[in-house]
């Protein structure tokens, strides 16, 4: 490896766009140490020397507000990259040069990505990137990261680069605080041991800027205590002579010289109204913005419903017909056919991940819808159009941008909570995330709706997402007003990037690592569930049975589900089965279908019979796969509101069946109203473990059983409420 290269740059500035254009499809993706941010790096080549390329969150500057930007702030500290390529928004140069001119005062060695030029250049802003460069004491490269335009200039540039010496940035800051950083440097210089921090000028302008990061290292050094100390000195110095705190005056002073030095680059800029300004006056209307919102979210869901259902009926068919069939011929082939290992093969595996799997193309069309939102821009939007209502209730702006996340993962989403700035406010979010409804309850939401609201299903499904942001919206009110009252609340800031067309690579490696990530995280744990689950079935507890041979009813699991149902009576389903499936789905989601699956058909869930060959198999699942690419196109137009086509499949499968007559019989006939209850308790409860393992480790053991607890609770209230008021209503 030649050289690490880091990118770092403003939220909506284009830097992983970039970073996916530089680095294809060469993508690792990890965790920071010590953190549970992702991390994601890749290599790319330039003049024969291969580069690694870590993108670094986005962050408005390195004096850290956020966790996040904390960690892009120690990583170019402490582990000072041969090269940053910090990437700067052309058409926002005002905002985005903050971030490179304190990237130079920190002596690293830099190159400037001067992202989205078209877009400047429609606006009618020319800049001089050799005077900005020569200003900066950077190359300076012409960049359209959408596009792939300038990537190769921009190799060539990282590559000259990490040979040169790098040069530091100083800013004049005025009489009074240049006078108090010359005091803190040579605090700083005659103790060698800080020398590891970089720059003494630079350590002293963190310090003076009270930078938490740079004060715990300090902290940590030989003669730290006694820098702190002078530094704390200096920032009451600057305070009482200038009437500012230090962290105001450096920033006025920078923000000074880079209004001079934009004016330098550019000239005056008479700013039009571009067609994305006019666009956002509709999006970001007040009061149309929230109603343009859900109808948004109405077109995605439908799709995510809808559309993807021929492919979701194709991995089923595979699975449970070619799949299953061949497990069988090659456990008989092996002499193991009949017995507790077809068992554990056919119910246990194929049926638990096989009941999961058939519903990866309906978190595909998910991902695909958000990805397009996030790169056309509107996501951005959506949040400033939220932020007026969800202050109204005490709910800080930046909360929805998590709770957007916690549509796709409840774990990331929890993660996100990092990026707002109190801890008030994040603890708020990441007890009211959980009530989003993420990927994993949406095959549960489109079973049941399949099966009890097939001519509704597309707005059954509706619902529980809007029914999930009400509840979150509610619980957020309540707690805002009594245990975590607000005091001062943080402004919401956010550059709104230009509306534009969404980008397909951008779009597909968005989808791509999204419905991996879910594949890989979620199938160790259904493997894991789904067979503890076979294990408990196999177990026989009463009755004369054997192991993988005994009744269900008589099983481990059985007996278990048995105990927990008279709780879930009131609800309207309180048969064992129902029970039991609900409390697989404290592991995850994912495994609440599965377990479905095996209880309500483990007596049949052998593969059925069929003379086909290996190769007419093969055949069959090539041309069921186009023909459901096929009625895929043909359901496009009713995602937008046209109902000539009528494609519902009015045929219901074995499970099917036995869930519709399950929830017929527990409730008493009211087998819709039940299965709705039943979607409530789903959305509402706890999410899965490793969301309460990311909650704890966020937010502490005490807060954990808040949340655990007063899930379930309002889960058992919600589905009651629904239950037995639309009993008393009459409905179901």
């Amino acid at each position: 490896m030649s050289g690490t290269v880091a990118i770092a740059g403003c939220p909506n500035s284009g830097k992983t766009s970039l970073f996916n254009q530089l680095t294809g499809a060469k993508q690792k993706v990890g965790n920071w140490p010590g953190q549970t941010v992702d991390r994601y790096s890749g290599e790319f080549r330039s003049g024969g020397e291969t580069f690694e390329i870590v993108d670094l969150p986005g962050t408005y500057g390195l004096v850290a507000v956020s966790a996040e930007e904390g960690i892009a702030s120690r990583y170019l500290v402490d582990d000072r990259p041969d090269v940053v390529v910090t990437v700067v928004d052309a058409s926002n140069l005002n905002g985005s040069l903050h971030l490179v001119a304190q990237i130079a005062e920190a002596g690293l060695n830099q190159v400037v990505a001067l992202n989205m030029v078209d877009v400047a250049d429609r606006r009618g802003i020319d800049i001089d990137e050799d005077v900005l460069g020569r200003a900066l004491g950077v190359e300076v490269v012409r960049t359209v990261a959408r596009k792939g335009q300038g990537t190769d200039e921009l190799k060539a540039a990282v590559a000259r680069a990490a040979g040169r010496t790098p040069t530091q940035l100083v800013i004049d800051y005025g009489g009074v605080v240049e006078r108090h950083v010359g005091s803190l440097v040579e605090s700083i210089a005659v103790r060698p041991g800080l020398a590891a921090l970089g720059s003494p000028r630079w350590t002293a302008l963190q310090l003076l800027a009270a930078d938490v990061a740079t004060r715990d290292r300090v902290a940590q050094l030989p003669g730290g205590h006694a820098v702190l100390e002078a530094a704390a000195a200096d920032r009451d110095g600057i305070a009482a002579e200038t009437g500012f705190e230090a962290a105001i005056e450096l920033a006025e002073h920078r923000f000074n010289w880079i209004s001079h030095l934009v004016a330098d680059v550019s000239g005056p800029i008479e700013m039009e109204m571009t067609w994305s300004d006019q666009v956002d006056r509709v999006l970001t209307n007040k009061f149309l913005g929230i109603p343009i919102f859900l109808a948004v979210m109405w077109v995605v869901l439908r799709f995510t419903a809808d559309a993807t259902a021929p492919y979701l009926d194709w991995v089923d068919s595979t699975i449970s017909g070619p799949v299953a069939r061949w497990a069988v011929a090659l456990l008989s082939a092996m002499s193991l056919d009949g017995g507790w290992v077809e068992s554990m093969v056919v119910d246990g595996v194929l049926a638990g991940v096989g009941g999961v799997l058939v519903f990866v193309p309906v978190l595909f069309g998910l991902y695909l819808m958000l990805a397009l939102l996030e790169d056309t821009g509107y996501m951005a939007r959506a949040a400033a159009v939220m932020d007026r209502s969800m202050r109204a209730v005490g709910i800080p702006g930046k909360a929805f941008l998590p709770m957007m996340v916690g549509f796709g993962c409840t774990v990331p989403a929890i993660y996100a909570t990092r990026t707002l700035d109190s801890s008030r406010d994040r603890l708020l979010t990441g007890l009211i995330t959980p009530f989003m409804s993420c990927g994993a309850r949406l095959p549960v939401y489109v079973l049941l709706a399949s099966i009890f609201f097939a001519g509704d299903k597309s707005m059954v499904v509706f619902a529980m997402y809007v029914l999930g942001i009400a509840v979150a919206v509610l619980i957020g009110f309540l707690l805002s007003k009594t245990a975590l009252r607000e005091e001062d609340p943080a402004p919401f800031v956010m550059v709104l990037p230009e509306f534009r067309m969404p980008n397909a690579r951008t779009v597909w490696i968005l989808v791509r690592q999204r419905t991996a990530s879910f594949i890989k995280g979620a199938g160790t744990t259904i493997l894991i569930a789904s067979m503890a689950v076979w294990l408990l079935l196999a177990l026989p507890v009463t009755g004369d049975g054997s192991f993988a041979d005994t009744d269900v009813e008589d099983s481990a699991f059985g007996v278990v589900a048995k105990g927990f149902a008279p709780t879930l009576a009131p609800l309207g389903f309180g048969e064992w089965e129902q029970s039991g499936a609900l409390l697989s789905g404290f592991v995850a989601k994912e495994v609440v279908v599965s377990t479905m699956a095996q209880l309500y058909a483990v007596d049949g869930a052998v593969a059925e019979e069929s003379t086909n060959g290996f190769v007419d198999d093969v055949g069959d699942i090539a041309t069921s796969f186009v023909a459901a690419g096929r009625d895929t196109l043909l359901a496009i137009p009713r995602v937008i509101g046209f109902d000539f086509l009528d494609l519902e499949d009015e045929s219901q499968s074995e499970l099917q069946t036995a869930v519709r007559t399950s929830f017929e019989d527990s409730s008493g006939g009211k087998g819709q109203l039940a299965a709705l209850a039943f979607m409530v308790f789903v959305l509402l409860y706890t999410p899965c473990m490793a969301a309460v393992g990311a909650f704890r480790q966020e937010f502490g053991t005490r807060w954990m059983w808040v949340s655990v607890l007063g899930q379930a609770a309002i889960a058992w209230i919600g589905a009651f409420i629904v239950f037995q008021g639309g009993s008393l209503l009459g409905l179901g």
